[in-house]
Order: structure tokens, then sequence, then C-alpha cells
């Protein structure tokens, strides 16, 4: 995925690194209706339960809570609906496949919005037990103090 200077985040899953092994990320769209997209744009996100699954051949993205409009009207959105991704047919194949087979998860990392549209980064994981919890936890101690005995010198 490149980066350009117009991409703009707007909200991290922060969780979904603690309590998955990221092994794999990938670009998504999502079908959004335009209430959405306007809470999107004014950062009412949230990612924290969020997941991906495949259903009937297509690519959904479940328990993604975007608030609703203020400015919205009756025909506001819910806020926890079931989302569309939009991937390539052969991206679907894969990741349903990955996803049945070998017990991993698809999680979203960041939503941000490129080019006026919505995408999201999703992530191929695989859950962490709370020993790899506290590996990672002790590892990212030592790496930080041996920054800063290097520093100090």
């Amino acid at each position: 995925m490149t980066k350009t200077s117009r991409d703009r985040t707007i909200t991290t899953n922060r969780r979904a690194r603690y309590d998955y092994e990221v092994l794999d990320t990938l670009e998504a769209g999502l079908v959004l209706t335009g209430t959405e997209i306007k809470s999107i744009r004014a950062g009412r996100v949230n990612l924290s339960d969020a997941h991906a699954r495949p259903a009937n051949g297509e690519m959904w993205l479940y328990n993604a809570h975007i608030a609703e409009y203020s400015g919205g009207n009756l025909n506001n959105h819910e806020p926890k609906r079931a989302r569309k991704m939009l991937l390539r047919r052969d991206q679907i194949t894969d990741l349903t496949k990955q996803v049945s087979e070998r017990g991993l998860t698809l999680v979203p990392l960041k939503l941000y919005i490129r080019g006026g549209y919505a995408k999201i980064e999703l992530a191929v994981a695989r859950g962490k037990k709370r020993f790899d919890k506290r590996r990672a936890i002790i590892d990212r101690e030592r790496e930080r103090e041996a920054r800063q005995a290097i520093g100090a010198r």
C-alpha cells in the first residue's frame, strides 16, 4: 500500500495489535450511505469491536460503530449495521479460504479517507494467548530501556 499525502486517517484500532498477531494487511473500500460518510469525516467512528466475515461470496464488516450524523433526518443510518466491503473476487476467495481453514480472523486496523473515498486497512490475524501478550509487553519494555540507555550516552 502506497501512502500518499492525501490520506487522512480517521481512526485506528489500537486494540487489534494487542489482541492479535497481524500476518498480512490489505486495503478495502466500504459501501456507505450519505450520513455515514459525513459522520466518518467528523471522526465519529469506533473500530474496537469490529471484524470482517465472508457471506454469500461477499465480504462484510460487522460491529463497526459509526455514530449517527447529528445533521441527519429520519433517514439517518443504523450505527452498528453490517457494511459491505469492496474487494476483488480473487481476494475474497483467498480470504475466505484462510479464515475457514486456518482459523484466522479479519480485523480492521484503521479507517482513512483517500481521494474522497473511505478505505479500511484490513488485517489477516491470529488471536494471541495471554502469555503471548505478556511476552510482547516484556519485549517492548526491554526495547524502550535499550533506546534510553543508548540515548543517555
